[in-house]
């Protein structure tokens, strides 16, 4: 049964799904893989590979085949465009995939969507490239400002007004280390729950081991004693310990919102903007199942994602409600000890897991979501007690959603900043923010994601 399936067919659907929808690539990249989850471990890596490969390089392929090809990117056909892509990643970035075949495949599934007439055009387009793939010229970072924006948005395939952003922001050199890092392979980092004794957690890391054929490394975090990073994991969910609730995946930068906390027995904490409950259940975790965790999203399908969650780590002090979070909600006044605020941002920090993150955005929409994350803000500020704790955090490397926002809090919300240096793990409480109350983590630098983390205390 599985030799039947054409794993490049597989990709060619995923990248035709994310061209016709606002499907999110990893939601769309994880249902095709589930729906071919009988697929030797080797078949389902390489769809992912090639899928995720071609929609993270595709300025880049789409440069080098604006060099082969006498019809602009703009008038081919998206089936024809997306085999390309397809075709020239294979040849420029995945060694053990013969450039002959890479070819050969390209054409037949031209014929194979009846694109019959342009099969001459793939074999030519894609040959000359394996021809003349070392003489492919690229952009000259020059030493002006326009020239290394276009060799930073090909190089490492970013539109270029977020090279230009990210250059005004971080300078030419940090901007490259950002934009590598976001193209290097990335760990699938869990954290372990507390409920499991230290025996039985030993038990689990043996079996663990043993999984996806005894292909899978495990490497303790240098961070987080709870956390560990894993590579080559196939499926996560057919990871041993996964069923049984003994970890849960989340990366360090959003594990460190709990540390920052600082959250003590019998807390009560919201989360506003949960989903899908990383921040939520690793509250209830360090609670020990004492106090109340609050975890509310914005739709149902978002919800049963936390609850599913829930379930599966075992813990019994988290409620989960559907809930707008720029409705304000009387019956939450002065509720929380610590109000968890991660919210909805333009994603600049998680590129890297992300790709097409880059595609979807610009900076319009950083302004709007600037605006509605103060919205959210406003809306839910007073469920902290006062005395009480505000954690904001995103995912994202803008200043409009991360600086700018932190000094709006304390201009308009009554709330003082409160240092963190105390809470972080020793390699980062050099951080020079730290003191003023909060960090601005740049991708890689602590082989993390990029993150922002803001904590503030309710005035008395």
């Amino acid at each position: 049964m599985a030799g039947e399936i054409n794993e490049r067919r597989v990709a060619l659907d995923i990248l035709t799904e994310m061209g016709k929808s606002e499907s999110h690539q990893k939601a769309v990249i994880k249902l095709a893989l589930n729906k071919y989850d009988y697929l030797e471990a080797k078949q389902k890596s390489f769809i992912k590979c090639l899928a995720e490969g071609t929609i993270e390089r595709q300025i880049t392929l789409d440069y080098v085949i604006g060099q082969f090809s006498k019809t602009p990117i703009k008038k081919m056909a998206k089936p024809i465009l997306y085999i390309l892509r397809m075709g020239v990643y294979q040849i420029l970035y995945m060694d053990l995939v013969p450039d002959s075949a890479a070819v050969n495949e390209a054409v037949k599934l031209a014929q194979k969507l009846h694109f019959i007439g342009l099969k001459g055009f793939v074999n030519a387009v894609l040959r000359n490239v394996s021809r003349k793939k070392d003489e492919i010229v690229w952009p000259d970072p020059g030493e002006s400002t326009e020239s290394r924006v276009s060799y930073l948005s090909v190089k490492y395939s970013e539109p270029e007004w977020l090279a230009a952003m990210f250059m005004e922001e971080f300078g030419f050199k940090q901007t490259a280390e950002i934009f590598k890092f976001f193209l290097e392979p990335r760990p699938v980092t869990v954290r372990f729950s507390s409920r499991f004794s230290a025996e039985q957690l030993r038990s689990i890391l043996a079996k663990m081991k043993s999984a996806n054929n005894g292909n899978i490394v495990m490497k303790p975090s240098p961070l987080l004693h709870y956390a560990m990073d894993l590579y080559h994991t196939d499926n996560i969910k057919y990871i041993p310990g996964f069923e049984e609730g003994a970890f849960m995946v989340q990366d360090i930068s959003s594990m460190l919102v709990t540390e920052v906390a600082e959250l003590h027995k019998g807390d009560t904490v919201i989360d506003v903007c949960a989903a899908p409950g990383g921040k939520s259940l690793h509250a209830a975790d360090v609670l020990s199942n004492t106090g109340k965790v609050i975890s509310r999203d914005i739709s149902e399908n978002k919800c049963i994602l936390i609850r599913d969650n829930i379930t599966r780590m075992g813990y019994t002090n988290v409620t989960v409600q559907e809930y707008d979070a720029e409705r304000h909600d009387a019956s939450l006044e002065n509720r929380a000890d610590v109000l968890y605020c991660d919210l909805p941002c333009s994603g600049f920090g998680v590129i890297g897991r992300k790709p097409d993150i880059k595609m979807n955005t610009d900076m319009n929409a950083i302004m709007n979501l600037q605006q509605k994350q103060r919205n959210i803000l406003n809306s839910v500020w007073n469920y902290v007690k006062p005395g009480g704790t505000l954690i904001y955090s995103t995912c994202t490397l803008s200043i409009q959603e991360n600086e700018d926002n932190f000094r709006w809090i304390l201009d308009n919300l009554p709330f003082e900043a409160v240092s963190i240096v105390d809470r972080l793990p020793e390699k980062m409480k050099e951080m020079p923010t730290a003191g003023a109350g909060y960090i601005r983590i740049i991708p890689g630098e602590f082989g993390t994601d990029g993150f922002f983390i803001a904590k503030f205390k309710r005035k008395e």
